[in-house]
């Protein structure tokens, strides 16, 4: 048998054994919910359409949960109304497969053309961890819509930003008119300086609420004076689910959560973000741009349940990246590939619920908050990747504490690695897109 069709047997081989192993997985340790946040949507927007009342009004039989995004979000998912059940449920999954499939391939072909693996084959193998991530089984067990703003998102600053498109910031503008949470894209243009694109992002937020308050005067009204703020229509903040700052907060003391001690993290660790991603857009890293503000999205928001930490996902494909493209025997590589092989374990094993009853104790705080450790430490220390000109890519890691080392030059495949001279080694060229 020849050298490419046994490679192609083998590959094909490996991952269907993937595939059968993760589902076994599956089988035992992901949750069934039965599509509830899916239902809730189905269920108010049914009630809204065809029995005549309020979408706010909703709650789903038997719950305190109703639909709790903008009456813009309605006017997107108004289509549903009109399906049967079954075929609602065939959307929710196929659109998450579909727009994850699409930004996997950008975020892991670089990763398969470095390393000289089949494209195929590096996006399954991907595709199938993504499937155990328990975040992602979350957001297809719940109907949830995570990853669709994800994609947005990911749209404008790894596609349409780095090409100069004028396009740019309307995909998180819409994003942000959906579900306020991807605002704080908004604020990552602005910190970066890239007033056009931010401009166009609050525009297009602005234009898709005002269309829907056009359309839907009351749902509108509704919404913004009175649903946005009943905060006990999303459960409670000290539910180990919350894997927020404010969730660190709350569980420390659930009865009185100190309002005061949550702002001062979120300042910090906003100081934190701005820093680090102004140092990504001053490198031509705009994928960790969008990696760190995922975290720090997932960090700040005051409610972040578990299917949320879809948006960990860039920086855990960004770590593989960068620790292939560290040198091979070197201990950076180990340490990098390490970081995530640990990261992606915890978040598919389900730790915290360990301490859904009680996270009291010392196990119970660092226990009961580990995604929101690896949230933090992704946000302090994945690396900064500094892209060099003349056909060459360095790796400079830039660190909290402020120094960078340049690791190695990474050449892309089908040029040679061509140094600079010694004076022009920092000079910083044209950055490269993320394809």
């Amino acid at each position: 048998m020849a050298q490419g069709p046994r490679r192609t047997v083998q590959q094909v081989v490996s991952v269907v054994g993937l595939a059968v192993a993760v589902a076994a997985f599956l089988s035992v340790a992901a949750v069934r919910h039965g599509f509830f946040d899916l239902k809730v949507y189905y269920g108010a927007l049914t009630w809204w359409v065809h029995d005549g009342g309020e979408i706010y009004d909703f709650l789903k039989p038997g719950t305190q949960y109703g639909f709790t995004y903008p009456p813009f979000a309605a006017l997107v998912m108004l289509p549903m109304a009109y399906l049967p059940w079954s075929a609602a449920i065939v959307v929710s999954v196929a659109a998450s497969v579909v727009v994850t499939a699409v930004l996997f391939w950008w975020l892991v072909d670089p990763i398969s053309r470095r390393a000289g693996w089949t494209r195929w084959f590096a996006l399954a193998v991907a595709l199938c961890l993504a499937a155990a991530y328990e975040p992602m089984r979350e957001t297809v067990n719940f109907g949830q819509v995570n990853m669709l703003l994800l994609f947005l998102v990911a749209v404008d600053l790894l596609r349409l930003l780095p090409a100069g498109n004028r396009w740019a910031g309307v995909g998180i503008g819409l994003a942000t008119a959906i579900k306020l949470t991807p605002g704080i894209f908004i604020v990552y243009l602005l910190v970066t300086r890239r007033w056009r694109a931010a401009v166009a992002s609050m525009a297009a937020a602005a234009g898709a609420t005002l269309l829907a308050a056009a359309l839907f005067p009351d749902a509108s009204r509704e919404f913004w004076t009175e649903a946005l703020w009943n905060t006990g229509r999303v459960g409670e903040l000290a539910f180990v689910s919350n894997q927020s700052l404010r969730g660190v907060v709350a569980r420390l003391n659930p009865e009185h959560p100190s309002t005061l001690a949550w702002l001062a993290l979120v300042l910090a660790t906003l100081v934190l973000w701005a820093w680090r991603s102004r140092a990504a857009v001053a490198a031509g890293d705009e994928a960790t741009g969008l990696a760190l503000t995922g975290a720090v999205m997932c960090l700040v928001s005051p409610v972040t349940w578990v299917h949320h930490l879809v948006w960990l996902l860039p920086a855990l494909i960004l770590l593989v990246d960068n620790g292939m493209a560290a040198p091979a025997a070197g201990r950076r590589r180990r340490v990098l590939l390490g970081a995530a092989i640990v990261g992606y374990g915890f978040l598919i094993s389900r730790i915290v619920w360990a301490w859904e009853k009680d996270f009291t104790g010392f196990d119970g705080f660092l226990g009961s908050n580990t995604y929101v450790w690896i949230s933090l430490a992704l946000l302090a220390f994945l690396p900064v990747r500094r892209v060099g000109g003349a056909g060459r890519t360095s790796r400079r890691w830039a660190t909290p504490a402020g120094s960078a080392v340049e690791v190695s030059g990474v050449p892309q495949l089908d040029e040679p690695d061509r140094r600079a001279p010694a004076g022009q080694r920092h000079r910083v060229g044209r950055p490269l897109t993320v394809r």
